[in-house]
């Protein structure tokens, strides 16, 4: 009597192709809003003088550009527009003698910063200006001033730079190669942000 036999085979399953997901890239151009809160502090002098504080909100928006290099680095620039609703007053014997607070502030910054993906760490520096306002309501008069400039301590610059690092040669002779000369000089022009201690 003859036997039958049956085998299965199994069909191996093709390996799935799986995507490696690329790291998110920080260059390009930045647009949008933003707010919070802000301290603000205020000192005046006036013969006597006072030191006040005016909290409030702000919102407004940003603009800018990144760019990210080979290994993380992220450099950039920025620039905002925001409204500020900090104000107060100063009383004396109960009357108001001045209303006083900020408009409106912007900036316009540098940025070097680390990124982690989605994440950037990374500080800034630049040139500020707000406007401000001081009103005497018991005379009906008030004014308002614009507010600029960098910290004492943060500059910032611009340097052209021509360097002639002079000429080396590559000596490929043990390998059956030629000795190449290379005579390299560079013109570079880069912009910078500096803290003075």
């Amino acid at each position: 009597m003859g036997r039958v036999r049956a085998a299965i085979y199994e069909v191996p399953t093709p390996p799935v192709a799986v995507e490696e997901t690329p790291l998110f890239n920080w260059t390009g151009f930045t647009a949008g809003v933003q707010g919070g809160y802000a301290w603000n502090n205020n000192d005046a002098d006036f013969g006597g003088g006072f030191s006040a504080d005016f909290d409030g909100g702000i919102l407004g928006g940003f603009v800018g550009y990144n760019h990210q290099l080979d290994n993380n680095w992220v450099i950039g620039i920025e620039g905002d527009l925001e409204k500020n609703w900090g104000d107060d007053s100063f009383a004396i014997g109960g009357v108001t003698a001045f209303n006083y607070g900020l408009d409106w502030q912007g900036s316009v910054r540098g940025r070097v910063g680390y990124a982690f993906d989605r994440a950037l760490l990374y500080g800034t520096a630049g040139w500020a200006v707000g406007r401000g306002f001081l009103d005497v309501p018991v005379a009906g008069v008030g004014q308002k001033e614009t507010f600029n400039g960098f910290t004492d301590m943060v500059f910032g610059r611009i340097e052209y730079r021509y360097t002639n690092f002079g000429d080396k040669d590559f000596d490929f002779t043990g390998v059956g190669g030629p000795v190449i000369n290379s005579d390299l000089d560079q013109h570079a022009i880069r912009i910078g942000l500096g803290i003075k201690f």
